[in-house]
């Protein structure tokens, strides 16, 4: 029985790669230097996963920003305004699609999330004018490297549809006539990989989402016939996650692949229906580990699976994989040992994983008679019944919570009338909520961990910040003002540290896009707010202006979404703890004076099932919970919202039930198309569309903005629109980001001038 991933985080245990990428950005390191640190990195990984005892290593799943990038690259998909970048180095032109090019005054490929995930890929555009050339894939000198060194390797790549599904069309451009020149580029990859391998890794996650137009199906038989035939015999391995196959499950098993992966963690309930229609030359690969989250696996429950795959088709026939790749996990949790024992002892990370599924495999050939299976199941004991996990007050609120909680006072055309108090101009400016994490300040909060600091002297740094940071804003000419979040290491961590049931890794890193890392807070108990988390430095920064300073807090579903949660209770009862948690916050803000107030929900469309019918069950308790959090405020509190780098058309229904007075939204990088949809649907509250990238270090000018926003006038009323930044400001420099505002500011000037004389 065959054991195998279906990739291992890049980034480097202590994240050697974020450094290394970071350094050659800032011209401290070579493009040698950068690739030598990339192939120990790569090696390093084969060698965890074969020390492991898994039976392939995964190649092609390294990169250097993002796999679908990577793809791009060899595809040759190069889009027209690049074009000036052709004859620059490869690293040069890859990081410029990647981050945009601040010298050409180039903006950066558009990004947004990886399915229902917090991984953000860079989306391919497909342009009349664009240039197909195409180019080489690292993963085909990998393979043949990892051979050499004695590894049994398993190339890793985005398959033709995934890839077309998730790419945008420009110019009228209809992308799926592109294919003809997408396979051949295919072909040519799998027939220099196949000699080095038995079995290659095609991933089509996009079976598992109700995305593919059913002219794309049409073409998969026959596309995947002609890439079968270039491996030169069975090697391919058509590989799904996320969720089940469902409505492409027939497409799935015609592939005439000589494998099939599904995912038996976001989709167990489909291996019956699988194991009736797959064919008899065709292997079977149980996605039986989950790669989403950082507990360890119930053996008993995965093993079920295998017995019942086992029992139909035969064991030489099934092989164990992750469920999806472990890019979404932390890399070792051996280090983590600051954390209690009955948590710790729970959690496995990538190399954990790894180590998992041989030992599931070993369970299942000593027919359960193994010492490890016993262990696994004390261990989780232990933990459902640690008194954190169940906390009677916090259950019984919970449970009491009405519809009457969910609803503001007043619809919003009431609400709106009421909030003329803050006497702000026409399209009022505002950032969403982060400033500049400068030196000054992460030595301070790293002093003050390590005990270098008395409370006194962090609390006197951390407010000089924040004065620091007004002081910049009013000298800009901003509207609406934040106090810049000096004070918080990351937007959802800041929160759990100050929240029951939330604990907290001393190296769980995780690649959100590529060199930014996030820690997530692990969820391993019941919910509740210990005491006032934001109050007093929200009511600090209002004290040193005349101008209205928002309220910034992180939303329920967020916090969710970017967190590893408990495994052992539902997620939308999860959510409902952390939503009473937040509207308690809200209203002693509101009792404090402070009546505007930001609940960021960057994460609701990210954490959206792949199908129809799940969606739909999630959108309603999500959107419930930033109800439950939003509403017990007055009429004359303005609440705000924040979104990014998702698609939104799906679900604007649902936006407008979470019935925020203000909107902020993602949208430079898409030049305000998703404002198409909010002017179909009639959105009718006000909305922010940002109109500046802050993922990119290029510093946009007055009249690319100028230009946004009249786009953004086509589709908004004026009396509606704020103007903003697409996200916040945290991982810019000052000298990026307060030159980039002050254009900001200007663009809205020209624009407020020229909507005057407009009207007269």
């Amino acid at each position: 029985m065959l054991t195998h991933i279906l990739g291992f985080p890049s980034i480097g245990k202590q994240r050697e790669l974020k450094q290394a990428l970071e350094s050659f950005w800032q011209n401290k390191l070579s493009a040698e230097s950068l690739l030598e640190i990339s192939a120990k990195l790569k090696k390093h990984h084969w060698r965890i996963q074969k020390d492991a005892g898994l039976d392939y290593v995964t190649i092609g799943d390294f990169s250097l920003y993002d796999r679908m990038l990577d793809m791009t690259c060899m595809l040759g998909a190069i889009p027209p305004r690049f074009i000036p970048c052709l004859d620059d180095r490869p690293l040069g032109r890859y990081f410029s699609l990647a981050r945009g090019d601040g010298w050409r005054n180039i903006p950066a490929l558009e990004m947004t999330k990886w399915f229902d995930t917090n991984y953000h890929y860079l989306v391919p555009e497909i342009d009349a004018g664009g240039l197909w050339v195409a180019g080489e894939h690292p993963m085909a000198e990998d393979t043949k490297r990892a051979k050499e060194l004695g590894f049994s390797p398993k190339p890793a790549l985005i398959g033709p549809f995934t890839w077309l599904t998730l790419a945008k069309a420009r110019s009228g451009v209809l992308k799926w006539s592109r294919l003809k020149e997408v396979v051949p580029v295919y072909e040519k990859l799998l027939a220099r990989l196949a000699p080095h391998c038995d079995c290659i890794q095609i991933e089509e996650p996009v079976l598992c989402t109700e995305f593919l137009p059913s002219k794309a199906a049409r073409q998969f038989h026959d596309v995947y016939a002609l890439l079968n035939a270039a491996c030169g015999g069975k090697k391919l391995m058509l590989t799904t996650y996320f969720g089940p196959l469902a409505r492409n499950l027939e497409l799935a098993v015609a592939s005439g692949c000589a494998i099939l992966h599904i995912d038996m963690v976001r989709g167990r309930e489909q291996l019956g229906a699988v194991l009736a229609v797959l064919p008899g030359d065709m292997a079977l690969s149980l996605g039986i580990v989950d790669g989403r989250n950082i507990w360890k696996s119930d053996y008993a429950k995965a093993l079920s699976l295998v017995e019942q795959a086992v029992s139909e088709i035969g064991g030489e026939r099934v092989l164990l994989g992750s469920s999806c790749s472990l890019l979404h996990c932390p890399v070792d949790a051996a280090e983590e040992k600051a954390l209690p024992e009955h948590i710790r002892n729970r959690m496995a990370f990538a190399v954990q994983k790894c180590a998992e599924l041989a030992t599931l495999r070993d369970i299942h050939e000593s027919g359960g008679n193994h010492a490890a299976l016993a262990e696994n199941m004390a261990i989780l004991r232990t933990a459902t019944v640690h008194p954190d996990s169940h906390i009677k007050a916090v259950r019984q609120r919970s449970a009491s919570v009405t519809s009457a909680h969910l609803a503001r006072q007043s619809a919003y055309s009431k609400r709106r009338a009421a909030q003329t108090w803050l006497n702000l101009p026409l399209l009022p400016t505002t950032t969403i909520g982060s400033f500049p994490q400068t030196a000054a300040i992460r030595k301070a909060r790293l002093d003050y961990r390590k005990g270098g600091m008395t409370d006194a002297d962090y609390i006197a740094a951390i407010k000089n910040e924040i004065k620091d940071c007004i002081e910049r804003q009013e000298k800009l000419g901003l509207d609406v003002l934040v106090h810049g979040e000096a004070e918080r290491n990351d937007m959802v961590e800041y929160f759990g540290q100050q929240l029951g049931g939330f604990c907290f890794t001393r190296n769980g890193w995780v690649q959100s896009y590529g060199s930014r890392c996030v820690k997530p807070p692990v969820i391993y108990g019941d919910v509740y707010r210990k005491r006032p988390m934001t109050v007093d430095w929200i009511l600090y920064a209002q004290s040193l202006t005349q101008k209205p300073v928002k309220g910034m807090l992180t939303g329920p579903v967020t916090m969710l979404c970017w967190s590893f949660a408990r495994d052992d209770m539902e997620r939308s009862d999860v959510c409902k703890q952390i939503a009473l948690a937040i509207r308690d916050e809200v209203q002693d803000l509101e009792r404090a004076g402070i009546r505007i107030i930001q609940i960021d929900e960057a994460a609701l469309r990210e954490g959206m099932p792949l199908t129809r019918f799940e969606a739909e069950t999630y959108l309603q308790w999500a959107v419930d919970a930033f109800r439950l959090a939003s509403s017990g405020v007055e009429d004359s509190t303005q609440i705000h919202t924040h979104m990014c780098y998702s698609e939104f058309n799906a679900i604007l229904p649902w936006i407008a039930k979470m019935d925020a007075d203000v909107i902020s939204i993602e949208s430079s990088r898409s030049g305000m198309k998703l404002l198409d949809a909010f002017t179909e649907f009639h959105y009718q509250a006000e909305i922010g569309p940002g109109v500046y990238d802050i993922h990119s270090p290029r510093i946009p000018t007055v009249e690319e903005m100028v230009e946004l926003l009249r786009k953004a006038l086509g589709h908004i009323p004026k009396e509606r629109l704020w103007v903003n930044p697409d996200c916040g400001l945290k991982t810019r420099q000052w000298e990026e980001a307060y030159p980039a505002l002050g254009n900001m500011v200007a663009a809205v000037l020209r624009v407020r001038a020229y909507s005057a004389q407009s009207s007269k």
